[in-house]
This record gives structure tokens, C-alpha cells and sequence, in this order.
């Protein structure tokens, strides 16, 4: 596996790096340990002072992480490049041809969600490339992994998991697949329930359960794929709204990554759903972005 590590020496680029000490590379994985300059536009004496210092500050980044990551089998190169963080990122990734984008996002102190940044976002939106939102975590890595794969059946999610089962991740990692049923009274407020008949109330609970089938399909639907890499998978069907419930499982089952698929088109923007992008402003774990190529 091929990955572009993109740091720029915050403490949240560190909790990623100490994040990646979880997964079990091997010499034969390449980790590309990337910081971007930010292009200073104005170029007069004054700013190129201030260029000068930061080209001088961008090496110990790149060390810094290198010693945050630690002692890893896989191969490490360091590249430095200048211009907009986000576009540049995407391009080192693009023609490196890597696996994974990997990202720290920033944890507020005392608020129950992490902000992701501008340059995060546009990443996640933008890049062709599956992506690895990490955020501060206070579990050890000692501890089993928990991933919470959300599909929705789609060709989408069927790609993510394929990259999530070809992930190198402890071999004891506990899965659970969980998909958000789409319910048929969803548009029907709850104060107005009571004025449905008793006829319409058991053609709607008739509607429920087929919804729930055709949940537990779907979720069937991803177990040839994560069976052969995982020993043990959870199944979880709920109803409701697709972001809320996700963050709410991803709660109870302790997860540190939450995978869920996103439409991926180079050269067309805007492409990422509404929830990925909750997930990953407010989910309390890792968000694994999977993305299916189009050539």
C-alpha cells in the first residue's frame, strides 16, 4: 500500500502519525511523508523573509513526523513541495498513484464534535483518492481495533469495503456493517402520527419490514467482501436518519474509524454527500472516505 502522509507539524499531524502506529505495514508498503509550503503571493522583501524562515522550519516538520510515526517497516520518503496545501496534496497523491491519503483533523477542547478544516474538506470533496480523517484519540493502541462500516449498497460503499479489506489492519480488528434503513414515514411528523387510521398504520408497518429486508440484504451484500479479511463481523439494521444513527452506533461500538463511501469523479467538484460530510465534522473517531475510481 502506497500512502501520502500530509503533515503540517501541528499536534493534530502528530495524533495521525501516532494514530498509523495501529495498522501493521510491511517493507513492502511506501509511506510518503508529505508538507506543503503555503504560497505566499505577494513577492516583495518582506514575505520573502518570511518564505525564507518557513523553508527553514519545513525540514524539522517533516523530521518531527517521521519520529511521531515511529519505527515502521514501511519504506519512508519525505517530499517537500510549495503552493496551495489542498491542490497540492491531491497532485503528489494523484501522481504517485497512492492508496490512501492520510489526514490529522483538529480536536476542540471541550466540544462534543472536531472541526475539520477548509483544507480537509476540500481534500475529502475533491480527491479521487480513498482518505484517512484521523482525529485525538484516547484509546491505546494496545487495544483491539473497532471499525463501523456504514453502506448503503451502493457501487460505492461495495468499493470501500474492497479497500478496507485490503487495509493493513491488526489482524483482531472487530467490524460491525450497518446500514440505515430508509423509512417510509420519515416525511410524516411525529405530532401527526396519532391521525393515521389503523388501515394505513399496518401498511406502514408492513413497509417497515420490508424495508428491514431489504436492509439485511444490503448488508449481506458486504460480507463477501470483509469475510475472507476479518474473522469476526457485526451486523446492525436501524432506522432513522442515516448521519445521527451512524455517529450514534459508532458510540456504542467504541469504533475508532468509521468507513463510509463517497462518490470519488476527478475534474468535478462538489461530489462529496451530506453524510460524509457530517460524519467527518463530527464524528469522535477516525473517518475512512472510500472513493471508487472512474477511468
Amino acid at each position: 500500500m502506497k500512502v501520502v502522509f500530509a503533515t503540517d507539524g501541528s499536534t493534530h499531524s502528530e495524533d495521525a502519525a501516532h494514530f498509523l502506529k495501529w495498522f501493521h505495514f510491511s517493507p513492502e508498503d511506501e509511506f510518503i511523508v508529505l508538507h506543503v509550503v503555503t504560497e505566499i503571493p505577494y513577492d516583495d522583501d518582506w514575505n520573502a523573509g518570511i518564505k525564507r524562515v518557513i523553508k527553514k522550519v519545513a525540514p524539522r516538520i517533516l523530521k518531527s513526523a517521521v519520529n511521531a510515526l515511529g519505527p515502521l517497516k514501511a519504506k519512508i520518503t519525505l517530499v517537500e513541495e510549495e503552493g496551495a496545501p489542498d491542490e497540492v496534496i491531491m497532485k503528489v497523491a494523484d501522481d504517485l498513484e497512492a492508496d490512501l491519503i492520510v489526514m490529522g483533523a483538529r480536536g476542540v477542547t471541550g466540544v462534543k464534535s472536531f472541526f475539520i478544516g477548509s483544507m480537509t474538506m476540500s481534500v475529502a470533496i475533491n480527491s479521487s483518492r480513498p482518505l484517512l480523517v484521523t482525529k485525538p484519540s484516547h484509546r491505546r493502541i494496545s487495544q483491539k481495533m473497532n471499525v463501523l462500516f456504514a453502506t448503503d449498497g451502493s457501487a460505492f460503499a461495495h468499493a470501500t469495503a474492497m479497500f478496507l479489506a485490503s487495509m493493513p489492519l491488526p489482524p483482531d480488528t472487530e467490524v460491525t456493517v450497518m446500514n440505515v434503513a430508509w423509512s417510509a414515514i420519515s416525511d410524516i411528523p411525529e405530532r401527526y402520527s396519532l391521525e393515521i387510521d389503523d388501515h394505513v398504520k399496518k401498511d406502514l408497518a408492513k413497509a417497515r419490514s420490508i424495508e428491514f429486508e431489504k436492509s439485511e440484504e444490503i448488508i449481506d451484500q458486504a460480507r463477501p467482501y470483509l469475510s475472507r479479511r476479518f474473522g469476526e463481523i457485526k451486523r446492525v439494521t436501524k432506522g432513522g436518519d442515516p448521519s445521527s444513527e451512524i455517529l450514534r452506533e459508532a458510540e456504542i461500538v467504541n469504533a475508532d474509524i468509521i468507513a463510509v463511501g463517497s462518490r470519488g469523479v476527478k475534474g468535478m467538484r462538489g461530489m462529496l454527500g451530506s453524510v460524509s460530510r457530517r460524519l467527518l465534522s463530527h464524528a469522535q473517531c477516525a473517518v475512512l472516505v472510500g472513493k471508487m475510481r472512474v477511468r
